[in-house]
């Protein structure tokens, strides 16, 4: 009887382990929206105790003399991650990629991935 309860409790364990780590990949391979925005990259930096991610934030102004607007994004790629560091001061296009749902900020702190990056002329 012993025996049933602990292989049961192996099993549901097991399966919830599988679901969340199911979870987990859908919100990170399967984005809600995509797009690209224009400006100036203000700050970019790589936060976290444990889990290092890149965070960065991207002055907008749409029309010059407005107050900016301010788009915070997460980069999860080192290469892109390289870019932007290389393309700082300089006006440039991030497209990224919307993921809502991701349970934990270990992936990032925001729900905008940046997946490259265009210097602007």
């Amino acid at each position: 009887m012993k025996s049933k309860i602990l292989t049961w409790s192996i099993v549901l364990l097991i399966m919830a382990a599988g679901g969340f780590a199911g979870y987990v990949w859908v919100t990170l391979h399967w984005s809600y929206s995509t797009g690209e925005r224009a400006g100036y990259v203000q700050k970019f930096s790589q936060k976290g105790w444990i889990c290092k991610t890149w965070e960065g934030e991207l002055t907008m102004m749409a029309v010059p003399g407005s107050i900016p607007e301010k788009f915070f994004f997460s980069v999860r790629d080192d290469k892109v991650a390289n870019s932007i560091t290389t393309s700082m001061g300089k006006r440039v296009s991030l497209s990224y990629e919307q993921h809502k749902g991701v349970p934990t900020t270990c992936f990032g702190e925001t729900e905008y991935y940046v997946t490259g990056v265009k210097v602007q002329e």
